[in-house]
């Protein structure tokens, strides 16, 4: 059973930066899109930045371009989205998502597995 565990969520001041990992249990990222997604209360869930494990193509929403920084590590199978220069409209709640063998970046009905979500609440 593939599963995937988000972490490093917390709370930032206000340009500060926080760091979030996305790891895979039951399978290897290598035929996967790894995306990151984002829900803010009241809400709908959008899309963040995605990242092909293998060929590297990287998608990023244009509000997070030049802050976010998406990376993986293939000996730790693990993805990282490095999220600097915080903004209070960055809180939300992110989630990981994995899409098998596909490049559709933005669509979260084309991801087939989900994390649970890790809290990112930033402070003005």
């Amino acid at each position: 059973d593939v599963q995937l565990q988000a972490s490093g969520g917390g709370l930032a001041q206000a340009g500060g930066s926080l760091r979030l990992s996305c790891t895979m249990s039951g399978d290897t990222f290598d035929e996967y899109v790894i995306g990151w997604f984002r829900q803010a209360p009241g809400k709908e869930r959008e899309p963040v930045s995605s990242i092909r494990f293998n060929g590297g193509s990287k998608d990023y929403a244009e509000s997070v371009k030049g802050r976010f920084t998406i990376s993986r590590d293939k000996a730790k199978n693990s993805v990282y989205l490095q999220m600097s220069s915080l903004k209070p409209e960055d809180t939300a709640v992110y989630y990981c998502a994995a899409q098998y063998r596909g490049w559709v970046p933005r669509a979260a009905p084309a991801y087939d597995v989900w994390g649970q979500g890790t809290q990112v609440t930033v402070s003005s």
